[in-house]
């Protein structure tokens, strides 16, 4: 008789699950349509920071089919050299804060490397002698690798790869060394236009990579004041995972300041807070092995809860502010909690030897308020 009934159960089973799944599609796309659904995607700066790799490589290959079809279309001659222009380009990732500034580099670097060349060809026609051309090409190449060192490194760089594909080693023919260089413009010109298609901010980039790291230090707070030690091989990897992302962190504070107009002062600022906060964090992790052997640290507890709390509620509320792009309520929290926290109390009951843990405890807090304070006054897209 139970056999009988599986099939008629086995299809309720099946109309439950599609409902709810109907029902969770729905919840996701609310009134919009797929369309709709997908542009929202494409404006969603945590979809953008979270695919950033996966968009640019969407935009290099449709950069790429765009270079193939125009040269291929026009039938000019050497056209792969178009391709491999377009890759050299726009092959790495770049933040719209720093598209103007490289796209006036790539077309500096593109024109005197294509002078070049050409040049070269030329002498190599009049004079015909080909150790010459050798020695003239080498020492072009040295001196492109030695600026490319410096502060304008990415111009000479390009330079000297626009040198090689123009000019070869200096023996083409100067119609051949003319075709390079019009395909090096091509590539440069389809690069150039696809770096501003679809631009991927800086900004979001810095934004919640400093909110995942300020969601881990609030994490982290409360077990290294009252909670149990770590060991020694989890600190290492806790903290080497924090510091990556401050040192990338630091990379991005040129490009942010030109997508929100604010000065890098203030950015650096930020950054040295951070940068801060994560020190204190990790002498606090040195100190709390040594903490939990003391007999006065089950007396250190209540002094500590205050400000564990305060600096956490400050920490999550300043990731919190950076995911959603709204910073307008830290500056009212940030005053709000001067008032909530205790200041320096010298208690009979705080041992010597938990004092260091407790000036850890208020700097900790003053950091992290003037961190949200620093926040509150940059308006982010």
């Amino acid at each position: 008789m139970a056999e009988r009934h599986l099939p008629f159960l086995e299809k309720r089973r099946r109309r439950r699950f599609a409902r709810r799944r109907h029902n969770r599609l729905t919840r996701r796309l609310g009134h919009r349509s797929w369309l709709g659904y997908f542009g929202h995607l494409a404006r969603s700066p945590y979809f953008r920071y979270r695919n950033a790799r996966y968009l640019h490589a969407l935009r290099v290959a449709v950069a790429m089919g765009a270079s193939i079809g125009l040269t291929t279309g026009l039938g000019v001659p050497y056209g792969f050299w178009a391709s491999i222009t377009l890759l050299v380009v726009i092959g790495g990732l770049q933040h719209h804060g720093n598209i103007r500034k490289k796209a006036f580099e790539r077309g500096v670097a593109t024109g005197i490397g294509a002078v070049l060349g050409l040049c070269l060809i030329a002498q190599h026609s009049v004079l015909g002698i080909t150790a010459l051309t050798y020695v003239l090409t080498s020492i072009l190449a040295g001196i492109c690798a030695y600026y490319a060192v410096g502060k304008a490194g990415y111009i000479a760089l390009l330079t000297g790869i626009t040198l090689v594909i123009v000019g070869g080693h200096g023996d083409n023919a100067l119609d051949i060394g003319l075709w390079r260089a019009a395909n090096v413009g091509i590539g440069t010109l389809v690069a150039l236009v696809f770096s501003f298609a679809f631009p991927l901010y800086a900004t979001y980039d810095w934004r919640f990579r400093l909110a995942e790291n300020l969601r881990e230090c609030a994490r982290l707070y409360p077990r290294l004041m009252i909670g149990s030690a770590m060991s020694a091989r989890e600190q290492v990897t806790i903290f080497a995972k924090l510091s990556r992302r401050l040192v990338a962190l630091r990379s991005l504070i040129d490009p942010v300041s030109k997508e929100l107009g604010v000065p890098a002062e203030r950015l650096e600022e930020i950054q040295r807070l951070h940068r801060s906060i994560l020190s204190g964090l990790e002498m606090l992790a040195t100190a709390a092995t040594q903490r939990e052997g003391s007999p006065q640290w089950g007396a250190t507890h209540e002094l500590l809860t205050a400000r564990r709390s305060a600096m956490r509620r400050m920490l999550l509320a300043s990731a919190r502010a950076l995911r959603s792009g709204d910073t307008r309520k830290l500056h009212a929290l940030a005053r709000h909690e001067v008032g909530r926290t205790p200041g320096p109390n010298p208690d009979a009951r705080l041992a010597y030897d938990m004092q260091g843990s407790y000036w850890l405890a208020q700097r900790l807090s003053e950091q992290s308020r003037q961190l949200a304070l620093e926040l509150a006054t940059i308006e982010l897209k």
